[in-house]
């Protein structure tokens, strides 16, 4: 199973240099996990940067892989790790999420950079 977080989705949908990187996970729809807290993120960004119609576009697109809701015992989880990792809560969420599912994060977050499970790739 795959999460990507935020950074990514934008930098997929902005056909930034980093891109490529993340075609595997982002093409393999089936292990494709998304916190919904990602389509906050990215929704928020693409209507802020383009259109409603674009950001409505990158959301359907986002809804190919299995989103998962932010339940109590996701919030709960996620607090503990913010706390843990002193991450902020986004970021918290989307590691209770890939805990949950026993999925790997792909980022380009600095924030995740030391955290097992987790692919890091730097912003080009």
């Amino acid at each position: 199973m795959n999460i990507v977080d935020s950074s990514v989705w934008l930098a997929y949908f902005a056909d930034e240099p980093n891109a490529e990187r993340f075609l595997t996970p982002l093409k393999d729809t089936v292990s494709l996990v998304v916190p919904s807290i990602t389509i906050y993120e990215v929704f928020k960004v693409v209507l802020r940067e383009t259109s409603e119609n674009e950001a409505l576009q990158a959301a359907a697109a986002m809804q190919k892989g299995t989103v998962v809701d932010l339940t109590v015992t996701l919030a709960i989880a996620a607090s503990k790790i913010s706390l843990e990792h002193g991450l902020p809560m986004a970021d918290s969420v989307i590691l209770a999420t890939a805990k949950a599912f026993d999925a790997a994060i792909w980022t380009q977050d600095s924030d995740f950079k030391n955290i097992a499970g987790v692919k890091y790739f730097p912003k080009k």
